[in-house]
């Protein structure tokens, strides 16, 4: 057996040929995320298509804009169920900044039903509300009392979310990165699985990328318990490049065979080609 049979639970063609040695599942480090139905339709056959193909490079699913609350019940148990086959948690995006806005009982019953339908993560986000960060350490508590990993977001940018421009976000303005980094620091400390860390005001409908941001979010919070939004090929080629293959990512369902390219060293543009390595001595286990 290869080095790179052990790090697979299926082998795959041509192993006789090396590439960047990489976590197995479930991985704690490299962990990509990938953007379920949104932008396109996304159903349990669609879905069973992508993970048998690439399903190993894929550690989480992630609704978006509450398109599950837009589906057949039937159809979304299928999509939770193929998603759980191949390893796949599944979390429901940042829906419950809608979900808040209908009071107390309905968020109650909102994680509630995440968790009997299987939900595995439930994202709190903040993106166009304000919610006291008290308020926001009940719900990482109240998600956990339920059964689920809390993951709430955080970010620099007043009104993140949606389709807003450059332009008005500035008008916005935007948060100190030390605010993020505590309120991240204090979910962590209440038991939160990991912390999203959004992209706009850094990377997305920003003039200027904000790299001095993420640098202080990875110098103050290490990078093994913070994933970056990242579903912009330029973005998680920048991001691989300058923080490791074991950078843990969100991108669009459409980017897992570029992304896990990149990540392996297999392949990518002219700044990244061959540049992407890793070095061990032995087969990689998660600690």
């Amino acid at each position: 057996m290869t080095l790179h049979d052990t790090l697979t639970r299926e082998p795959t063609a041509f192993r006789f040929l090396t590439s960047a040695q990489r976590p197995r599942k479930p991985r704690t480090r490299g962990v990509t995320e990938i953007r379920g139905p949104y932008y396109s339709v996304m159903g349990p056959r669609y879905l069973e298509d992508v993970l048998d193909t690439m399903g190993e490079h894929v550690d989480a699913l992630k609704f978006a804009g509450g398109s599950f609350t837009l589906m057949p019940e039937r159809a979304l148990a299928e999509i939770i169920e193929t998603a759980h086959e191949h390893d796949v948690l599944v979390s429901t995006g940042g829906f419950i900044e809608h979900v808040l806005t209908q009071g107390r009982q309905a968020t109650d019953r909102y994680i509630d039903e995440a968790a009997r339908l299987g939900f595995d993560i439930l994202e709190i986000s903040a993106g166009f509300i304000t919610i006291p960060t008290d308020d926001i350490l009940r719900l990482v508590e109240r998600v956990q009392e339920a059964g689920m990993r809390a993951k709430p977001e955080v970010g620099i940018q007043f009104g993140a979310g949606g389709a807003t421009t450059p332009e008005e976000l500035e008008q916005e303005g935007t948060r100190d990165v030390g605010y993020a980094i505590d309120l991240a620091r204090r979910c962590l400390d209440a038991g939160a699985y990991m912390i999203m860390i959004e992209s706009e005001g850094i990377t997305e409908e920003v003039i200027t990328w904000r790299t001095d941001v993420v640098a202080t979010i990875a110098r103050e919070l290490g990078l093994e318990k913070v994933m970056f939004e990242a579903a912009d090929p330029e973005v998680f080629g920048w991001y691989v490049k300058n923080y490791g293959p074991e950078v843990n990512l969100f991108v669009d369902h459409s980017q897992i065979v570029q992304l896990e390219c990149l990540r392996a060293g297999i392949w990518g543009t002219d700044d990244t080609w061959g540049r992407i390595l890793s070095y061990r001595g032995t087969a990689v286990e998660e600690s």
